[in-house]
């Protein structure tokens, strides 16, 4: 009797022990935030375990090789706070990796307010989404950026032209290659979709449904030129644009990098009911040879050199 007693009255303690939400998996240790958890790693290589749930916490990487990966995708939510005045995880270690995780609801005085601001080092985001944000992605360009990966990813409820420049659901420059395979982007609401300066580009297998943008402009950017492949994507050109006159657009703003040799194949593009008609599919200010084969085009023009 006297042990069944002392077990009811330890019983309350122990369901009050929770396990941190935020684990260092090489350690072991756990804290209750994830910067301190980021701040503990320094300038190691270390994968941080998130639990499942919905943080108003926001984190700045200075150092490391760090994979921010969520117990269960989808079940773990950063939302709102920011670091720095720029975004939910500002990152200038020697490389990231988000795994997993959902950004959403970030808003800054300047317009750029971000899920993720990538400063340095390469970048991969895997199965995660970015929502309802002036931005989801924004970064780049310094040199120890080479590669920057997104694939399974979902943007949706992104942009903005209502600030002096616009904002969009990726902006990113790297003088090497961004690669965006198998995501899904819709909902804009200002910006373009994927805006990017980049020396090569694979974008391929990923959906661009711009039926319920509003004030939206191009699908693609590649705003000074660039090579590389953009395949097998399907795109809806939504009506309610600022700027509808092409979905794919090459070097609007400079011919910085080489763009002869350029492949846009295998895509699928309609156009949603009330459209303004006969876009251009590809519109090109290089000057460059760009391959196009295989698309399957419904209400536009293929290409327009301008």
């Amino acid at each position: 009797m006297r042990a069944i007693l002392l077990l009811a009255l330890a019983a309350p303690a122990a369901a009050q022990e929770r396990p941190a939400p935020f684990v260092v998996a090489e350690t072991g240790q756990g804290y209750a935030t994830i910067d301190e958890a980021v701040t503990a790693i320094r300038n190691d290589d270390a994968t941080i375990l998130i639990a499942p749930g919905t943080y108003r916490q926001c984190t700045v990487q200075t150092g490391g090789k760090i994979t921010f990966k969520a117990r269960q995708p989808g079940t773990v939510i950063f939302e709102k706070e920011v670091c720095e005045d720029k975004a939910g995880f500002v990152l200038r270690g020697r490389g990231s990796t988000i795994d997993g995780v959902v950004f959403r609801g970030y808003a800054v005085s300047d317009g750029n307010g971000a899920g993720i601001r990538h400063e340095m080092g390469d970048l991969t985001i895997t199965n995660s989404m970015f929502l309802d944000s002036q931005e989801g992605i924004l970064g780049g360009g310094h040199e120890t950026v080479r590669r920057i990966s997104i694939d399974r990813t979902t943007f949706a409820g992104l942009g903005q032209c209502e600030t002096e420049n616009c904002s969009h659901a990726i902006y990113l420059a790297v003088d090497g290659e961004v690669s965006v395979t198998r995501s899904r982007f819709e909902r804009g609401t200002g910006g373009h979709y994927v805006k990017l300066r980049a020396r090569r580009v694979n974008i391929t297998d990923s959906s661009f449904d711009d039926s319920a943008g509003k004030k939206t402009n191009y699908m693609i950017d590649l705003s000074e030129g660039g090579t590389g492949l953009i395949a097998r994507n399907t795109f809806v050109q939504g009506k309610s644009k600022d700027n509808h006159s092409g979905l794919i657009v090459v070097a609007a703003e400079g011919r910085t990098y080489p763009s002869a040799g350029l492949r846009i194949e295998d895509n699928v593009a309609s156009m949603a009911p009330g459209a303004p008609p006969n876009p251009a599919f590809v519109a090109d200010l290089s000057g460059s040879t760009i391959e196009l084969s295989g698309n399957r085009l419904s209400g536009m023009r293929a290409f327009e050199r301008r």
